[in-house]
């Protein structure tokens, strides 16, 4: 028989089991609906928002060259009327009193910048696919990586606890304890060595609901180092000595 065998069980109240909190599981949510957005803002910047704003630059130069080169012609063949009531039938702008027509009265019609915005080329109306793409395989990441811990525990034992990956960490082997980012962001490493190896590991209180049970329990059994908060910077001290007191002239 072996030994474990022959050990008594634990009872049941003095095992701490710590499965992960749902608030982990909403930060992982907020993560992925974060990279949905910027996938959709991505695939809508390459299907819809890149090419709009190419078709106003494209406008642009059509009626700066071909319909004002047109109004040229009409005006110089003595065909302005018949010319401008075409356009003006089209919707498009005609001027007034022998006046070329603007660009800006056109632009204001279609709800147009008056400044065409920048023109994209294929090869950046494609980086916004890519990238777009990149932002969908992300969300897969996280989301496997959700589904990966949601099993895992963190399990306090009197002398021990056992972390999510399965690793045994024993009291007796710990010797530093870093509780500086505890009060902040639930977060203790534990230092501990074994068989001659130092190995760090991290107690979760964040991931891990009640896993400051666990960290309280290894800390009532320690006698290592502690260290709880970053050490006060040191006040300058002077080169030169005080200068003596003022002494009161005798009367």
């Amino acid at each position: 028989m072996s030994e474990s065998e022959i050990q008594p069980a634990e009872p049941e109240s003095d095992v701490i089991v710590c499965r992960v909190a749902p608030w982990y599981f909403w930060r992982m949510a907020k993560a992925a609906g974060f990279l949905l957005i910027l996938g959709l803002y991505f695939f809508y910047d390459g299907a819809i928002g890149y090419p709009k704003q190419n078709k106003i630059g494209e406008a642009k130069q059509w009626f700066e060259t071909t319909y004002l080169q047109s109004f040229e012609a009409a005006k110089s063949s003595g065909t302005l009327e018949q010319w401008m009531a075409q356009n003006k039938a089209a919707g498009l702008p005609v001027g007034e009193n022998g006046e070329p027509p603007k660009w800006a009265t056109y632009a204001a019609k279609k709800g147009w910048p008056e400044e065409p915005p920048k023109h994209y080329g294929e090869e950046e109306i494609a980086q916004q696919y890519h990238w777009g793409s990149a932002m969908f395989v992300l969300i897969g990441v996280v989301g496997i990586v959700t589904l990966l811990n949601k099993g895992k525990t963190l399990v306090g034992h009197p002398d021990r606890m056992i972390m999510p990956n399965g690793a045994e960490v024993r009291f007796q082997d710990v010797f530093k304890v870093d509780k500086r980012k505890w009060d902040v962001q639930g977060l203790a490493y534990v230092f501990h060595r074994r068989d001659g190896k130092e190995t760090r590991v991290a107690v979760d209180d964040l991931k891990f609901g009640g896993a400051g049970r666990v960290l309280k329990r290894l800390l009532e059994n320690f006698t290592g180092e502690l260290i709880e908060k970053a050490p006060d910077e040191e006040e300058p001290t002077s080169a030169e000595p005080p200068p003596p007191p003022a002494s009161n002239p005798s009367p």
